[in-house]
């Protein structure tokens, strides 16, 4: 929200117009100079944010996006695969979204979202409100087996020691 608040006040201080200010995106009612467009840059970065002008980049924030959004703000993600669910949420081919990703990020779409799942998984593990089982449905693994293979990849740790680590640092803690 307050980024939100911090875009409105840089448009507003150029006097410019708007229609629709959201997270990564703004539609401007009028045309900008490029006087104006230095000025939102400079504005912007000062309160942390970035200008992005470029409709490539504008489209790989939106995969991010659309993928983190998925992956850590719902509560169960969709039956429908990722590769479906970003072409119809984006409204590109799917083939064309993940060559653009992979030329401009160096990483495959299917990469950054199993990084953000098993940055989830690890989240549910430490809250410790579901299993093994619960979070690999929940995350639409095909199984405990799967999640737990993709974890010790990317982690180098099973899901049950990561979480007696957790357990192991919790006791540590109560024990000072």
């Amino acid at each position: 929200m307050r980024c939100k608040m911090a875009v409105k006040l840089e448009l507003d201080k150029l006097g410019l117009h708007y229609t629709k200010v959201e997270l990564g995106e703004v539609e401007i009612m009028e045309d900008i100079t490029e006087e104006q467009q230095n000025q939102l840059k400079f504005g912007l970065l000062q309160s942390g944010l970035e200008l992005m002008d470029d409709q490539k980049s504008i489209l790989i924030e939106r995969i991010k996006d659309t993928i983190i959004e998925m992956v850590h703000y719902n509560d169960e993600l969709p039956k429908v695969n990722f590769s479906d669910h970003l072409s119809d949420h984006l409204r590109h081919d799917y083939t064309y979204l993940a060559n653009l990703f992979s030329e401009v990020t160096g990483v495959t779409i299917e990469h950054f979202i199993i990084a953000h799942k098993i940055e989830r998984v690890k989240e549910l593990l430490l809250y410790d409100e579901l299993n093994l089982t619960e979070i690999s449905y929940k995350l639409n693994y095909s199984s405990v087996a799967h999640l737990s293979n993709q974890f010790k990849k990317v982690t180098g740790l099973t899901p049950t020691f990561f979480k007696h680590l957790k357990n192991k640092r919790l006791t540590a803690l109560n024990d000072v």
